[in-house]
């Protein structure tokens, strides 16, 4: 009897952390109302605070979740002293167009907290994995020597933005009739060739 209660337990926390996921990615953190993720998971209002509390408690666990994927999932690659620039880049490309791929509003979640100033993504990527990073070392080294003729800052723009701004484009490719959901896929894994074929170009 309590394993069977364990797993149903599991299973209605999923079912919350599922709905909010969706309801935040929609509305934003500070849009959302609790009844709204009791309705998207079609549950009552009540059990959402039991399992979580508050709409703030249920925002840093499904924030911390995306932290974890974006950032510290990826940490090891960026802080590997053994890779080049063009490898880690080409791991790292490859790593977040898989998450996305399987997770395609990670992009719009994120970019709408962002500006609205729950910023656990950016304080993350600061302290722990991409500015403090070897790889960004590796950067600012090859700046100093004059083997890269521009600002690191605008590598890692370009490299976000080349793999991240295909996803905030879909919905406004698809509506006008220029990639099905396949062939937007297909274009996506082309992109981990072509990607570190264009830093390429643009570390010279």
């Amino acid at each position: 009897m309590a394993t069977g209660k364990k797993e149903k337990d599991t299973s209605t926390e999923e079912k919350i952390l599922a709905a909010a996921r969706i309801v935040f990615t929609k509305k934003g953190y500070a849009a959302t109302k609790v009844r709204d993720i009791a309705a998207e998971a079609d549950i009552n209002l009540s059990l959402v605070n039991y399992y979580f509390r508050s709409k703030e408690k249920l925002f840093e666990v499904v924030m911390a979740e995306a932290v974890q994927k974006l950032v510290f999932e990826i940490a090891g690659v960026f802080n590997d002293e053994q890779l080049s620039v063009l490898e880690k880049v080409s791991k790292a490309v490859n790593y977040y167009i898989d998450l996305l791929l399987e997770n395609p509003d990670f992009p719009l979640f994120l970019v709408n907290e962002i500006i609205a100033g729950e910023d656990m993504f950016s304080r993350a990527a600061q302290q722990h994995v991409l500015f403090k990073s070897h790889l960004f070392r590796q950067l600012f080294e090859m700046q100093e020597k004059g083997r890269l003729k521009v600002h690191p800052v605008h590598i890692m723009m370009n490299v976000i933005g080349m793999v991240v701004m295909p996803f905030l484009a879909k919905p406004l490719l698809e509506r006008n009739e220029l990639v099905k959901n396949e062939e937007f896929r297909a274009l996506m894994n082309e992109r981990r060739t072509l990607i570190p074929l264009w830093l390429k170009g643009m570390l010279g």
